[in-house]
């Protein structure tokens, strides 16, 4: 019987990065997964990143993981999304060749420290005394450990529909995970359904690339890793066409055969990726649909078409999708699919994603009702960090939302829950002018090195760059401007008498990277990417200054503690709906409670005083 500090159930986005960071901390791993050749594959679309997506990933690159790495070394088209806006809401996203992703994340684990692959399918957990102990594997086989990692995505229960067709299954051409299913429903954890889709794979020799528009990747590549100097292997165009009226109207005709609308799905879907049908449906005033060819590799001819999800019968997507300009005679190589799977009440975690019925025990990605790989793999890190503390007796981490999108994620979960599955936005952050995807490293970087979790080429690449950083907004500052000067630099200011160095000018007057240097020529010798990054952080940080109080403010309230013997129920003034909820999540404090739904500010201000009555009693005992 082998004996690991941590086991990690799942080869996917949210397994490998759990994996990896266990490992780096130095808990000795073992990732288990049914087949060792598809860790790291990507079920469903073949890109990373996007609009809050690509803050996650920056983030998880932060910290050392595998995900921004790998995505870099596959990248076969690059954009940065939002680009006309601020720097704030803007997100990287990459178009990734499907085998060379898989093949990059692979690459990494093998060459992963205390880390060791296993294949097999997890049929138990074992526990004794309320705590995990280690896993059954089928055929007996029993590996021991102090803490599990359970990232099992779609695999739970998953059952895949195509019209009235239904098959198990927890992706296409791969089994689900019934028997583990079973025995976590035995342990009485609450729990739900939830459904995701994809669309039709398509041959792209049999598309009309003539007859449609070509994306390309931006001139200058937003990389994700902060490592990364440029893209690794030849760029593609992606194409670009419509769904029209004739598309509609097929599908409006046989909606009662698609799998969703022909009840045969219980689970509720992502309301912002919807399927086809749903965008018909919902929103019958429009005439079409932008579709992405998004091809799937550079030696492959299959095409993911982005944006007509489907889990209508085979023939009807065949048809459906030969209505749309350019596809006319395509061949479909696999057919578009809905899957519904079994996740878990996220609220029933802790913040470092350990299940509170049993200790050792940590869910991540899919499982907690989330969707997408960028939140699986941001789960993944911080559910194998900890798990690795338990391991070694150490105290878990908990990551705040005013220090990470990865904070607001796991806060959103643990605290809200989800009614559909969860997927990261910019707007879900209060305060995304300082969670940027551009100062990631910034952030969180040097948390990372404390933690152990960075590595030592990145640690000493990330304090060259913060020194740099450091000096040249040294310089910036010691050159200070009347507003004389200022005004026959043809800048608009008032005469308010106050000088204001070359930092404050930047953010003050929002200038154009070309003003900038026209008026502080030494930005002239700082190397190209420390320019743009004091750039950045001159144009946000007057805007900061708030943000902080406020996050002191947050900070304050973290440390007033709840007492898990409080009795909400008998708090006059709270309406038994709120009271009910802080029952059950037990928040351990006001920073906590403040994010459940359905929290008032009078609420919070009957919280606060009944815990400062409890505190002031218990000091005059």
């Amino acid at each position: 019987m082998k004996h690991f500090d941590v086991i990690v159930i799942g080869g996917g986005h949210a397994g490998t990065e759990a994996a990896a960071a266990a490992a780096r901390v130095g808990a000795s791993v073992a990732l288990i997964t049914q087949n060792a050749q598809k860790i790291g594959v990507m079920s469903c679309n073949p890109a990373i990143g996007g609009l809050g997506k690509g803050h996650l990933v920056r983030e998880i690159d932060a910290l050392d993981g595998i995900m921004g790495r790998a995505a870099d070394d596959a990248g076969i088209q690059f954009r940065l999304l939002n680009r006309r806006k601020g720097p704030a809401v803007q997100g990287p996203r990459a178009q990734t060749d499907r085998e060379l992703y898989a093949k990059a994340v692979q690459q990494y684990l093998r060459h992963q420290r205390k880390l060791v692959i296993v294949e097999g399918e997890v049929v138990d957990i074992v526990s004794q005394n309320h705590c995990v102990t280690g896993v059954v594997l089928s055929g007996d086989q029993r590996l021991t450990a102090k803490a599990v990692v359970v990232t099992v995505g779609t695999f739970l229960n998953g059952v895949i529909h195509i019209g009235s067709d239904t098959s198990r299954g927890g992706r296409m051409g791969d089994g689900p995970s019934i028997r583990l299913a079973a025995m976590l429903r035995d342990l009485g954890l609450a729990q739900g359904r939830l459904k995701t889709g994809t669309p039709p794979r398509l041959d792209g020799k049999t598309i009309a690339w003539d007859r449609i528009d070509q994306q390309e990747g931006d001139d200058e590549a937003s990389l994700f890793s902060f490592l990364s100097d440029g893209p690794r292997v030849r760029q593609i165009a992606c194409g670009v066409t419509h769904t029209n009226e004739a598309t509609h109207a097929i599908i409006r005709t046989n909606l009662s055969k698609s799998a969703m609308y022909g009840g045969n799905i219980e689970g509720v879907g992502p309301r912002y990726c919807p399927s086809i049908e749903d965008k018909v449906v919902r929103f019958s005033e429009k005439t079409s649909h932008q579709v992405f060819l998004e091809p799937e590799g550079l030696t492959t001819d299959t095409v993911y078409p982005n944006g007509i999800s489907s889990s209508l019968p085979i023939d009807v997507q065949a048809e459906y999708v030969r209505s749309i300009a350019g596809l006319e005679d395509v061949k479909i190589l696999q057919p578009g699919y809905a899957i519904e799977y079994d996740y878990f009440d996220p609220r029933d975690m802790k913040s470092s994603l350990e299940r509170k019925e049993l200790s050792g025990l940590f869910f991540a990605g899919q499982i907690n009702g989330t969707t997408g790989y960028e939140e699986a793999a941001a789960q993944g890190l911080v559910a194998g960090l900890n798990a690795a503390h338990c391991a070694q007796g150490k105290d878990p981490v908990h990551f705040h939302r005013s220090e990470s999108y990865i904070g607001v994620l796991i806060d959103d979960l643990i605290m809200r829950g989800v009614t559909e599955p969860y997927r990261m936005f910019t707007s879900r952050a209060e305060y995304r002018l300082h969670l940027r995807a551009d100062n990631a490293d910034q952030r969180l970087t040097e948390f990372g090195i404390s933690m152990g979790l960075v590595g030592e080429a990145r640690a000493q690449r990330f304090h060259a760059k913060a020194e740099k950083l450091t000096m040249a907004r040294s310089t910036l500052e010691a050159h200070s401007f009347t507003n004389k000067e200022l005004r026959d630099n043809n800048i608009a200011v008032s005469s308010d008498g106050a000088r204001r160095n070359g930092f404050e000018v930047i953010g003050a007057f929002n200038l154009a990277p070309l003003e900038c240097e026209r008026l502080l020529p030494e930005l002239c010798a700082l190397d190209a990417d420390i320019r743009a990054q004091i750039y950045r952080d001159a144009l946000y940080d007057r805007y900061l200054d708030r943000q902080r109080t406020s996050i002191e403010h947050l900070r304050k309230d973290e440390h007033l503690q709840i007492p898990r013997s409080l009795d909400y129920a008998g708090m006059s003034g709270l309406s038994t709906e709120l009271a009910i909820k802080l029952q059950r999540i037990l928040p351990s404090n006001l920073a906590q409670a403040a994010q459940i739904e359905g929290m008032t500010p009078s609420a919070m201000a009957l919280l606060h005083a009944k815990i400062k009555r409890v505190d002031a009693s218990r000091s005059r005992v």
